[in-house]
């Protein structure tokens, strides 16, 4: 099957690219002698995880319980849930420890600590570090930490940390500096716990960001990173990747023309593209995505949709656009400003290979 012969708007990854990604960003982390746990809450896809683990030592991150069931059902042993769980799901997640999964779940709340402490199956529980983002975790240097780690009991065996606000850096020595507060919060937090005669083998962090610019991660045993698998628009505003190692983007129909405006219409909008504009401030405003011919390449400049309705992506470029090329049906590929919430609008990725030909089809699961 051609790309122009499918329902539009679908989801397209590239091989090719993916794999290129996946090689990269293992040599970035590798270089830290650490172990690298890739994160799936970009592809929530077995094809994608297998793919990424190849090399490793086999664990990966979810963001969701219903990531790691899916995973789980798929062969995958050695799990992190890197959101803060709730007590209602620890039962879910005892099956998943039933079934013979390595399930690491993680906390800030002394309250649930003390559910995990006493439960009768092995869970491994990390404490979440708060590295400056200020979403979740606790200070590293806090008594909250000490209080965790004895509430959690023998299932501690350390900490793990985000740095979600290195998305918001305008620089390179901005990410830079992030990413030594993220190493240096679960290194000092690590180190407490061990002073302390407490478990604190594990020191994890992770972000796409920091993992790609970190100078040194010096007390870190793991890493994990996501959106690298797929990269986006914004990943290249902030220097983690560059356009060309994009490798996710949406199919899409031109289903109007506006010469007289220099403006076309897709049929890719809100819901197929996402409503993210986070590039909107950087120095190229990608709008609601980049548009691409059909083989992905930069074919009508800054050709990007500034306005997406429900149903539609109108869009408008910094050159003409060559209508006479573009008759209403035409395929085009539209880049992503955010891969994560693009790719949860859609069940599967139509795979292609640098060209035109769909060579496989994978799964994608959603939900929680």
């Amino acid at each position: 099957m051609r790309l122009q012969e499918l329902p539009t708007p679908a989801l397209i990854l590239d091989r090719g690219i993916l794999v290129r990604n996946l090689a990269w960003m293992q040599a970035v982390v590798h270089r830290h002698d650490v172990q690298f746990r890739p994160h799936i809450k970009t592809a929530k896809s077995a094809d994608v995880a297998r793919l990424a683990v190849q090399g490793e030592f086999g664990g990966v991150t979810v963001s969701t319980l219903a990531e790691a069931e899916y995973l789980a059902r798929r062969g995958f042993t050695d799990i992190l849930l890197a959101v803060g769980i709730t007590p209602d799901k620890i039962e879910r997640g005892a099956l998943l420890v039933r079934q013979g999964v390595s399930l690491r779940i993680i906390t800030d709340d002394l309250g649930v600590a003390r559910l995990i402490g006493a439960h009768a199956l092995p869970f491994s529980a990390l404490i979440e570090i708060d590295c400056g983002e200020h979403r979740g975790g606790v200070q590293p240097d806090s008594a909250e930490l000490l209080e965790l780690a004895h509430a959690l009991g023998d299932k501690l065996r350390g900490v793990m940390t985000h740095a979600g606000h290195s998305y918001d850096q305008k620089s390179l020595p901005a990410i830079q500096q992030v990413a030594e507060h993220e190493r240096s919060a679960v290194a000092t937090a690590a180190e407490r716990l061990r002073n302390a005669g407490l478990r604190g083998e594990v020191a994890s962090v992770g972000s796409t960001p920091t993992a790609t610019h970190a100078k040194h991660l010096a007390g870190v045993t793991e890493v994990r990173a996501g959106v690298y698998m797929f990269q986006d628009l914004f990943q290249a505003e902030i220097g983690s990747c560059t356009r060309e190692d994009i490798a996710l983007t949406v199919l899409a129909s031109v289903q109007g023309r506006r010469p007289a405006e220099n403006r076309l219409l897709v049929d890719a909008g809100a819901l197929a593209l996402s409503k993210d504009q986070s590039t909107r401030h950087s120095p190229r405003n990608a709008g609601f995505g980049l548009i691409l011919d059909i083989l992905g390449r930069p074919a009508f400049g800054e050709c990007i949709i500034e306005r997406a309705n429900q149903e539609h992506g109108v869009a408008t470029s910094d050159l003409p656009i060559p209508f006479d090329d573009l008759p209403i049906g035409t395929r085009v590929r539209v880049a992503p400003n955010h891969a994560c919430l693009t790719a949860a609008a859609y069940e599967r990725y139509h795979v292609v290979d640098g060209g035109d030909e769909v060579v496989a089809v994978w799964d994608r699961m959603n939900g929680w």
